[in-house]
């Protein structure tokens, strides 16, 4: 049988529906404590305001070489390779920052929580389970906390996170301060207010190497100028930094920035010869036993930065439509012969491109019907509640909205002569 498409939907019974049942996008419903900017684009954890911080302590030591000390270079050397000088310097700062931005604003691996805990896997006698579970000690099933994973060989114990629902793949790990589990977890790096994980771990390292070597080029060349004034005043060490004050300031910083940035890059340096992590490294040590992930110190270089960087299992800006009713979820708080049906709320997360739902016009009039009888009903019963939608006299009022969307689909004439009709009573 051919039904006809319901008429189009004015801009007003849009904003009815609009509200009626609420559409959001996933990042706005996100359960861990990240914070999103340029609608979902960009994602970081919750500490981002250290961000500023970082960003400030590069920049200006910069900003300060390029105006106090390269502008004296410029007359010492010739003029076309003092401006290089200064020009390398802008360059690789802004090339810092990029990495800085590609490590902390985007997904850094984090696994997507299940709504609803795993379901018991029966594995008869349950050997496969870890030792650790202690058992249900009441009626409902429970999942045991750890469970043992085959890696190249190794066995690895895999935790259930309580929070995500869901056991952990191996070598990942539950980040207390952003609350998402991330996979391949080195660590929470406060500098870039970020998990540092398998989608950004790559970019930590380029940062990393590329503030030290930054931090090194700017006090070889506060040193180039200091030696330069020492020759041309024909001064002393202590006079020179006497004359050029920033030149020094700047080797004092430098020098002690290049003790914590260049430890780092040889400790991570390390870390990805050895196929390890910050985590790994400092809880299990692998030095009593086989590191399972080690596959020799070119192929773990090779994975780490010449490997494809997987695609992120979170689509942030999807949209997460809850279809509900308002309407009908007062009703049905109000009058409890109301069909299960009309109460009942869907919730849809749309993941790109999905058609939304709409009310179709016969689930409309099958919803038309049951309040009008629910309406003569209450009537029939005298029951009339004080200070509530279904008024004083008893008749039963038909709110504004309900009205709008009669409206659209043909049903405002039925309301209003049945208004008319109580109203004559």
């Amino acid at each position: 049988m051919y039904v006809a498409p319901p008429p189009k939907l004015s801009e007003s019974n849009r904003r009815i529906i609009h509200n009626n049942g609420l559409s959001k996008r996933v990042y706005q419903v996100w359960k861990g404590s990240n914070r999103f900017f340029l609608g979902g684009r960009l994602i970081f954890g919750p500490d981002v305001r250290s961000l500023a911080m970082t960003i400030f302590l590069i920049t200006v030591p910069v900003l300060m070489f390029s105006v106090f000390v390269s502008q004296k270079l410029v007359y010492e050397f010739p003029h076309h390779l003092g401006n290089l000088i200064v020009a390398i310097a802008i360059i690789f700062t802004i090339y810092v920052l990029i990495l800085l931005f590609l490590t902390s604003g985007r997904d850094p691996g984090i696994i997507p929580r299940n709504a609803h805990p795993p379901e018991p896997e029966d594995d008869g006698d349950g050997s496969n389970l870890s030792v650790d579970w202690a058992g249900s000690q009441g009626s409902m099933p429970s999942l045991p906390p750890t469970k043992d994973v085959l890696v190249n060989g190794v066995v690895v114990k895999v935790k259930y996170c309580q929070t995500c629902m869901l056991y952990r793949p191996p070598r990942c790990s539950h980040c207390s301060i952003c609350n998402n589990c991330v996979e391949r977890f080195d660590h929470h790096c406060p500098w870039v207010g970020q998990c540092i994980g398998q989608r950004n771990y790559r970019f930590f390292f380029m940062f990393v190497s590329s503030t030290t070597l930054l931090c090194i080029y700017v006090f070889a060349f506060c040193w180039v100028n200091i030696r330069k004034t020492m020759q041309a005043y024909d001064c002393s060490l202590w006079r020179a930094f006497l004359k050029s004050p920033v030149s020094g300031i700047l080797i004092v910083y430098t020098f002690v920035a290049v003790w914590f940035v260049g430890g780092l890059t040889t400790f991570h340096l390390y870390l990805v010869c050895s196929n390890q992590t910050t985590y790994e490294n400092f809880r299990y040590r692998y030095d009593g036993k086989m590191n399972p992930y080690n596959r020799g110190w070119f192929q773990n270089i090779r994975e780490i930065f010449f490997s494809r960087i997987p695609r992120s299992k979170n689509k942030f800006r999807a949209k997460v439509k809850e279809d509900s009713s308002a309407f009908t979820t007062s009703l049905s708080m109000g009058a409890p012969n109301l069909s299960p049906e009309i109460a009942k709320s869907s919730f849809d997360v749309e993941m790109g491109g999905g058609k939304r739902h709409t009310v179709d016009a016969e689930e409309f009039a099958d919803i038309q019907s049951q309040m009008e009888s629910v309406g003569s009903h209450l009537e029939r019963c005298g029951t009339h509640p004080s200070r509530t939608s279904w008024g004083q006299k008893g008749n039963w009022e038909i709110t504004p909205d309900i009205h709008a969307l009669a409206a659209e689909f043909g049903g405002e004439d039925r309301f209003t002569d049945r208004d008319k009709n109580q109203g004559g009573h």
